[in-house]
């Protein structure tokens, strides 16, 4: 059981290794210009360690991606409150904590020309939780639902793009307050909130 856990904490800490070496390049370059040979020197491990975890930079990039988007509904789910729309402030602002934490990726990720997969999965995810939400609110609603969140999932996920690109000027707090007042109109909040 021992050695289960002392290779498990071994695999973790290789993989992490190849994350970040693979951010690191890719902060600096467009991933059509990162090879396997730059990632397994900067991480320090040979190209078949990188193989035994992903099939190529694409898939790399690619699990980078959905472990953000899993570590943000997670980190949403972590930080709902019980009440309504007087929290959103507060609601946010974890959200917005979270991006401001991981702004080595997400800057990498917005500046690089394949920023697109990301924003694609962070619209799809805004998105589907704000219809729900809508759905559930108004059942003979004024503007169709499914434009409606389309459109203010596109509006927050503009804005934070803005936010990131421009190296986070603002607090997230500040951020989170601004949103909020954006969204108050709509009468719902842009983020799920897990049960």
């Amino acid at each position: 059981m021992e050695t289960t856990a002392k290779l498990d904490r071994r695999i973790l800490r290789t993989k992490e290794a190849i994350n970040k070496a693979f951010l690191t390049l890719f902060s600096e370059k467009e991933l059509e210009q990162i090879t396997i040979n730059d990632i397994a020197d900067l991480a320090n491990v040979n190209r078949g360690t990188i193989y035994l975890h992903y099939t190529d930079k694409y898939d790399l990039l690619d699990k980078c991606i959905e472990a953000h988007i899993h570590q943000l509904i997670a980190f949403c789910g972590e930080h709902e409150s019980s009440s309504q729309l007087t929290s959103m402030v507060s609601d946010l602002k974890p959200v917005f904590d979270y991006f401001e934490g991981n702004a080595l990726f997400f800057t990498a990720i917005f500046s690089n020309q394949r920023a697109s997969l990301f924003r694609e999965r962070l619209l799809q995810f805004v998105a589907v939780n704000i219809k729900e939400k809508l759905d559930k609110q108004n059942s003979q609603p004024e503007i169709d639902n499914e434009l409606n969140a389309q459109f203010m999932a596109s509006a927050f996920t503009g804005i934070l793009e803005w936010w990131i690109r421009n190296k986070m000027p603002h607090s997230p707090e500040y951020m989170a307050n601004q949103v909020r007042k954006l969204y108050e109109k709509n009468e719902v909040f842009p983020f799920p909130r897990i049960t």
